[in-house]
């Protein structure tokens, strides 16, 4: 089954050659190698493709390699009878074509010798230096007799150490379960399904992650017709009865060709006919499918401008949909894929998706990494053939997401842990960048929150989280975050917070989950307090202030400090007279003097006596957190300021109000009160009131 063309019929596969007879190719490795001077012709296919990518490819390595794994793998074969070196050969041809490097295609044709032969990694290192010997040791699996059921997680995790440090090893194994899936019908049914869910959970996104469409659409209809096959049979079946449905497509490609020729644009315009799945997908969505539904219409370029230049004569000429336009080459995506997408309508009202790239991003998009040939060179002082497991690798294309990975794995040492993890992670198939507040990126999975943000800048220190502010403005730790937002976490200087059992709600990340849960599995007393609920104090019993040393120009009048606003000196006031021969003065800020002022009453002027007691009502704006009440009157009293009434507001979204009308010995020292309430842990403002204090 082709994994590029669902309808042979009508459109041809990806350009290329035919899939090699692997049978014919097995009966010719049983003859052994040829002489000395020519490839054997079970090898000769590889070197034929890989030379189409490598002209000036040294072959004597594969020749060397081929005899190594024929010799080795003699007298084997696989359950459908075939010779076991079949396997290698045709793992070795996918990577070939895909255009891996040299050492890519030994390691792969060399990948079981050390798992199912007398073959060791020693003697592989010998023969074929430390990078082959890595790759081949990063694919070979664990013994089932030694981990028992913990084998295939603790192999799948031993591959993604191997990965982080070369992602060729995970090219070999996307090719190995490849062909493995395409000869998975030898086996019985409930093994098949077995090994199709594997791949579904984490080979297929890893191919995807890896940017390697063109084994993750194969591997993708493989695993539709094993676990759906009612779906595959119907799809199959609507291609079938679907045979013309390359014409619309046709006509609209000799259109864009003229069109593009007119313009003198020098581009190569080609269908690509939907594979199983995707028609799949596209019935769900609208149902009845037409004709251009089957397959896009892809552009190839030489230059970045001449893809703009494509887009720009396409939307002229045709009629574009708008809302499908997409540009992953100004913001490629996680795993280096580039590309314009697009949708026009021809002029019989038929739409047709449009990609539009260059030759090298068509190149990269097909078989991601692998097209990256070996973008790995030893660090500076490092020997040429240094081992790559002993010394760092300088690798510019190591993705985010990979990084993230290798980081929470090390934290997860139970085997089914990991495995569920990984699955969960690998299910998170976009990617964000979001930006922290002294310059640097975080890559995390779309809908990720600041919880995730929090432990992927600062690890276990996370736990003291009390907040974030996101693009500015103060959020809480629930907040999901968006691509290109700017990120300031605010931590606690209490080294004893930790994290809340709500925060497993709103993480996304592994690293993040794992970090809570180890934390609440040891602090249970932790996890039991409600966070950010502090208890509501008794009030304490109004007094009246013993000196109002506010003066009016009134005789007679007697002076009261507005409630609504509290002012103290040195605060610009003004006063307005009231019933009783009372004036109420308050801040010149403060709405009740507009509010007094719309009334037509006339304002008195007020100045400030001599300095003394004096009352004020703050509000403290706060995240929660255990103990964070007893701080705060802590604070107050270290300041020698009374508390005359003090209301504490529900939790909201961790977030807690606190309001205090306080009685100062002196009002000179409000400023240093309001900011010992800003230092502690937890406060992030701290304001004078503009509204009737509530008083108990």
């Amino acid at each position: 089954m082709s994994a590029e063309a669902a309808n042979p019929g009508a459109h041809s596969r990806r350009r290329g050659r035919p899939r090699i007879d692997l049978r014919r190719l097995g009966r010719a490795a049983l003859l052994g190698p040829a002489g000395r001077d020519r490839l054997p012709d079970a090898i000769g296919h590889v070197a034929e493709a890989h030379r189409a990518h490598h002209p000036d490819a040294d072959m004597a390595i594969l020749h060397k390699a081929y005899v190594l794994a024929e010799s080795s793998h003699r007298g084997q074969f696989r359950k459908s009878g075939e010779p076991y070196i079949t396997h290698p050969l045709a793992v070795t041809l996918i990577l070939a074509e895909l255009g891996a490097e040299t050492t890519t295609l030994t390691a792969s044709l060399l990948h079981d010798t050390v798992e199912d032969t007398d073959v060791t990694l020693d003697q592989v290192r010998a023969e074929f230096g430390a990078e082959v010997c890595y790759l081949v040791d990063g694919v070979t699996k664990l013994e089932k007799v030694d981990y028992g059921a913990a084998a295939e997680p603790e192999t799948f995790r031993k591959m993604l150490v191997a990965t982080g440090n070369d992602v060729r090893v995970m090219s070999i194994k996307l090719a190995d379960r490849l062909h493995n899936m395409r000869t998975l019908g030898v086996m019985r049914p409930e093994k098949q399904v077995r090994i199709a869910k594997v791949t579904r959970d984490v080979l297929i996104p890893l191919a995807e992650r890896l940017g390697v469409q063109a084994l993750k659409t194969e591997l993708e209809d493989l695993v539709f017709a094993i676990l759906h096959p009612e779906e595959y049979e119907r799809t199959r079946a609507l291609i079938a009865d679907n045979t013309t449905a390359g014409d619309s497509l046709d006509a609209m490609a000799e259109s864009f060709k003229a069109v593009l020729r007119d313009a003198d644009i020098d581009a190569e315009v080609l269908i690509r006919p939907r594979h199983f799945v995707s028609v799949h997908r596209i019935s769900l969505k609208r149902g009845e499918l037409r004709g251009t539904d089957f397959g896009r219409l892809l552009v190839l370029v030489g230059e970045d401008a001449d893809c703009y230049g494509v887009l720009g004569e396409l939307h002229t000429c045709f009629t574009p949909v708008i809302s499908e336009f997409k540009d992953f080459i100004a913001a490629p995506k996680f795993n280096l894929y580039q590309s314009l997408h697009t949708a026009v309508a021809g002029p019989d009202g038929a739409v047709a998706e449009v990609l539009i790239r260059t030759h090298q991003m068509h190149k990269v998009a097909e078989a991601g990494v692998i097209a990256l040939g070996n973008p790995y060179v030893p660090v500076e002082g490092t020997a040429e053939g240094a081992e790559p497991a002993d010394g760092e690798r300088a690798d510019p294309t190591r993705p985010g997401w990979l990084s993230r990975l290798l980081d929470w794995q090390e934290s997860t040492p139970d085997p089914d842990t990991f495995w569920t993890s990984l699955r969960a992670d690998l299910a998170q198939d976009r990617e964000i960048t979001v930006f922290r507040a002294d310059g640097g990126t975080l890559g995390l999975p779309a809908g990720a929150s600041c919880v995730d943000a929090a432990y992927a800048q600062y690890g276990e220190q996370a736990h003291a989280c009390i907040g974030a502010r996101v693009n500015g403005r103060l959020a809480t730790l629930s907040t999901v975050l968006s691509d290109g937002d700017t990120v300031h976490l605010l931590l606690a200087q209490d080294a004893a917070s930790g994290p809340s059992p709500d925060w497993l709600d709103h993480a996304r990340t592994p690293a993040a989950r794992i970090a809570i849960t180890t934390w609440l599995a040891a602090h249970p007393e932790g996890a039991k307090a409600p966070a950010a609920a502090p208890r509501r104090p008794a009030p304490a019993p109004a007094e009246r202030p013993a000196v109002v040393n506010a003066v009016v120009d009134l005789p007679d009048a007697t002076v009261r400090l507005a409630g609504c606003c509290t002012p103290v000196p040195p605060d610009a006031v003004t006063g307005f007279a009231v019933r009783g021969g009372v004036v109420t003065v308050h801040r010149e800020e403060c709405p009740g003097v507009a509010r007094m002022k719309s009334l037509k009453r006339e304002p008195v002027t007020v100045r400030w006596g001599d300095a003394g007691e004096a009352r004020v009502t703050l509000v403290a704006e706060s995240f929660g957190r255990p103990r964070l009440l007893a701080d705060l009157t802590e604070a107050i009293a270290t300041q020698g300021a009374a508390i005359v009434s003090a209301t504490v507001e529900p939790p909201s979204e961790q977030r807690v109000r606190h309001t205090y009308t306080l009685q100062l010995p002196d009002a000179a020292g409000l400023p240093a009160l309001m900011r010992a309430m800003r230092d502690v842990p937890g406060v992030y403002d701290v304001s004078r009131t503009q509204h009737p204090a509530t008083t108990a």
